[in-house]
């Protein structure tokens, strides 16, 4: 955010550290864009946090901004009312000429990120991609905290939900990824994050 406080034109007028402080600052005050992290954790990530701004406030322009550089995501973000997605290790001025895009009432997804979802849509994006993109935005987050090692309790607790919601959820993505078992889901989770890094 510091790179945006120093630019002439953007200011920075409120940060939140979970979902429900975004959306208690949303509607404590008026914003021209709303920054949000796609991996925003406690409660709602940045796909749900999204989808609930923009049901309050559908004028109001969000980009997303996340390290995964994953045409899945950035499809997400976009459905769930996004009007950009930009990697947070892209260039400085990638980042900016995102922000004042999205304020300027464009789109924006970067040129590389572009060409690959242009690629994905084209000619598919392989068996395990198709998998992974029949799950629902929830089933993904738990699927991805299922990948880097947290337990049934550990995701329930991170989501506010309840254990057995995330057992639901847990078995729904067993059946979609069409594996025989529990520990199958947490082994092609983990391979599914390790190679999102």
């Amino acid at each position: 955010m510091q790179l945006l406080d120093s630019q002439d034109d953007l200011r920075v007028r409120g940060e939140a550290g979970n979902s429900a402080e975004a959306l208690n600052a949303v509607r404590s005050r008026r914003y021209d864009l709303a920054v949000v992290d796609v991996g925003l954790r406690g409660g709602a990530n940045g796909i749900e946090l999204t989808k609930s701004l923009k049901a309050e406030y559908p004028d109001m322009p969000v980009l997303v901004v996340s390290m995964h550089d994953e045409a899945l995501y950035a499809e997400r973000a976009l459905r769930a009312g996004a009007r950009g997605y930009v990697m947070k290790r892209e260039a400085l001025d990638s980042i900016l000429q995102a922000v004042r895009s999205v304020i300027g009432g464009e789109i924006y997804i970067s040129p590389s990120m572009t060409k690959r979802m242009l690629f994905d849509h084209i000619h598919g994006g392989g068996e395990a991609r198709s998998a992974v993109e029949r799950l629902s935005d929830r089933e993904l987050e738990v699927f991805q905290l299922i990948g880097e090692g947290h337990d049934m309790h550990e995701i329930a607790k991170e989501l506010h939900l309840s254990k057995k919601t995330v057992e639901a959820h847990r078995a729904n993505i067993k059946e979609k990824l069409n594996v025989a078992s529990a520990r199958e889901v947490v082994r092609y989770a983990a391979q599914w994050v390790s190679q999102q890094r």
